[in-house]
């Protein structure tokens, strides 16, 4: 007899488990919606957000999943990453679709990474980095999401003595760890959350799980490279 394993992370699963959401009457939202107070606050809502660490390809995907659904999401592109480039042909096609589709574009910014590798000031490197993705993709950004990569650098350091407002943008989307109900797949085979910035240790259930617990204030994160179609090595 066969056992019945299941991979949890494919398309078709978060794809199902946003449209539960939406049945039970959750508003899907992007991050600039949430801090420019779109919709009102005693609403059920979550905050849609996409950090692209490694996948563009798979962030296309996602893309068509939150069309389908009619929902936004906040997708945060990395400008210096060695896994890809957000200019490539392929890439910058994407991310235009993105943006074409209603999707919020942000900076997945790496600025300590780039300032102690360069040698060059991080409040530099940042305005600079913003001036790029606008000017390249002719719009207008107003958030960063702070990237932790593999230099043992904590990029949110930077914001402990700025302020977004600093730099013309409206936040860095840590603002509000401290305030909602925060799930996440970074962890690649299971999820995890925060209840106000506090880890409940133990608690892998699905964002699915969470949902139907009707959580006010979901701040959902998650990552294009988690999901596969079939299994994680396609």
């Amino acid at each position: 007899m066969k056992e019945d394993y299941k991979f949890q992370f494919t398309f078709n699963a978060i794809n199902k488990q946003l449209e539960n959401a939406l049945n039970l009457g959750y508003k899907i939202i992007t991050c600039s919606d949430y801090e420019s107070h779109s919709v009102a606050f005693t609403d059920k809502i979550i905050i849609n957000r996409v950090d692209i660490d490694f996948s563009v390809k798979k962030a296309e995907r996602l893309g068509e999943i939150f069309n389908d659904l009619g929902i936004k999401g906040s997708f945060f592109i990395r400008l210096h990453a060695p896994e890809y480039n957000p200019f490539s042909f392929e890439n910058y096609r994407i991310i235009k679709f993105l943006i074409d589709s209603g999707h919020e574009i942000g900076y997945h910014s790496e600025i300590i990474d780039q300032s102690e590798i360069w040698n060059e000031d991080a409040s530099k490197n940042l305005i600079r980095d913003i001036e790029v993705i606008n000017k390249i993709f002719e719009i207008k950004i107003t958030g960063v999401a702070s990237h932790g990569g593999m230099t043992g650098l904590n990029n949110l350091d930077f914001w402990k003595i700025h302020k977004a407002q600093d730099f013309g943008l409206l936040y860095e989307a840590y603002d509000w760890f401290n305030e909602t109900f925060y799930i996440s797949d970074s962890e690649w085979t299971r999820w995890k959350c925060y209840d106000k910035g506090k880890l409940l240790k133990g608690d892998n259930r699905s964002f699915d799980e969470h949902v139907r617990d009707e959580h006010q204030l979901i701040y959902l994160l998650i990552h294009s490279d988690t999901y596969f179609k079939k299994h994680f090595y396609e």
